[in-house]
């Protein structure tokens, strides 16, 4: 078990660089956690300072890949409130939950809504940067948003693919401004479940704001191209992060 006072010297600037990459790929697709949990996992982190440590970083770079998709006016976040504070506390109460019920199940559906989830980018017509007419209303996804930011806050991987497809398959955003909105949901689950794990003592602080760094670094990058190439970038890179997930998590299922 690590200590954070133990760390060899090196591992701060590979896992910077490492969440470099992650805030990269979570700013154009989501997902990057399949990079960062195994990194930190390999690092000989304890899980639970895992779960919390990379919830810090990943709100950090979060934060700056949401701000640069307000500033490029793909989103509105008075209109987006709303669904931002129905996500924050479903994963604020995931956070809590996960503490005292074995995820196993979990573990075993989430590969297969994920394959769904890249069949639909893949096969739908609707998932390019035209709006579509919604299936559902705003005041009509908040439980949407909700339920997905429990989930965030309760095992999390997938998190940002579940918000974006549900935001093009329901609300009718074209995938840009679905990414955009994403972001914004996706900052207020990692800050509840965050503080959460910060509460409890799950953070090691000096690793995870060095990692944060790396975290703005990538998504600003990832921000850029994603607002200026749109769906064309996007889609396949979403098809990817998902099929690469749900491998790992079937791979991890069957391997215990």
């Amino acid at each position: 078990m690590a200590d954070p006072f133990t760390l060899p010297l090196w591992l701060y600037p590979a896992l910077t660089g490492t969440a470099a990459l992650t805030g990269m790929v979570d700013a154009i697709a989501g997902g990057g956690g399949l990079i960062m949990l195994p990194a930190l996992l390999y690092a000989g982190l304890p899980p639970h300072m895992v779960l919390g440590t990379n919830k810090v970083q990943s709100m950090c770079g979060t934060a700056m890949a949401t701000w640069r998709y307000w500033r490029a006016g793909l989103f509105s976040a008075r209109a987006g409130l709303p669904l931002a504070l129905a996500a924050l506390f479903g994963a604020a109460g995931g956070a809590l939950l996960v503490q005292r019920i074995d995820a196993a199940v979990l573990r075993l559906v989430v590969p297969l809504l994920l394959m769904a989830v890249a069949l639909y980018t893949v096969l739908s017509p609707r998932m390019g940067d035209e709006d579509a007419h919604p299936k559902l209303s705003a005041r009509g996804y908040v439980p949407v948003a909700g339920s997905i930011g429990f989930y965030d806050g309760f095992f999390g991987p997938g998190a940002g693919q579940f918000y974006s497809v549900s935001l093009v398959g329901l609300r009718g955003l074209g995938l840009t401004r679905a990414t955009g909105l994403t972001k914004l949901l996706n900052l207020s689950s990692n800050f509840a479940s965050g503080v959460v794990f910060a509460i409890g003592g799950q953070v090691l602080w000096l690793l995870a704001l060095c990692m944060a760094l790396g975290a703005v670094a990538g998504a600003t990058v990832g921000s850029h191209f994603a607002t200026r190439h749109g769906a064309r970038l996007i889609r396949p890179l979403l098809v990817t992060v998902s099929l690469a997930l749900t491998g790992k998590l079937v791979w991890s299922w069957f391997t215990g």
